[in-house]
């Protein structure tokens, strides 16, 4: 069974997301959230819709960024008008052709189906750290090494 529209909106969305950090752009990023939407960062910083782009733009202006790739894992349509999807991602950083396995990550992104269109409610980024679990850890960057060799953002 494939995917609804709802859940390739979201896809869509979550692929601009990604590609709005892989490009630096703070406003942009943060353009994609519903004005009470929330963002959860890998470092645990909790910020409200309205603060976003004022919180990225200096980690993108300080800071050389890693860039993203992802795969879904899942896309749940909740109720009406409302999506889960939750990923597993990976980072390369700048001027690197491979994954830093300690940037793994597990991301959660809710979206809601809101005028003008579907607009990020929740944006949770996990470190995946897979404590004692070496294997896993491994798991999760080899699943994504191919999409690092060739360029691929999300699958």
């Amino acid at each position: 069974m494939g995917e609804t529209r709802a859940e390739s909106v979201v896809r869509e969305l979550y692929r601009d997301l990604l590609t709005a950090w892989n490009d630096r752009d703070a406003e942009r990023f943060a353009g994609l959230f519903a004005d009470d939407g929330a963002l959860v960062g890998f470092d645990g910083s909790q910020v409200d819709g309205p603060e976003i782009g004022k919180h990225l733009a200096p980690i993108f202006q300080d800071h050389p960024t890693a860039t993203y790739v992802a795969r879904v894992r899942e896309l749940r349509i909740l109720g009406p008008g409302a999506v889960l999807l939750r990923s597993i991602a990976g980072m390369i950083p700048p001027g690197a052709d491979a994954l830093n396995p300690a940037a793994n990550a597990v991301q959660t992104l809710v979206a809601e189906r809101r005028l003008p269109g579907w607009r990020v409610v929740l944006f949770q980024n996990t470190p995946a750290q897979y404590h004692a679990r070496p294997e896993a850890a491994a798991a999760h960057t080899a699943e994504l090494a191919p999409q690092a060799t060739d360029g691929r953002l999300l699958t």
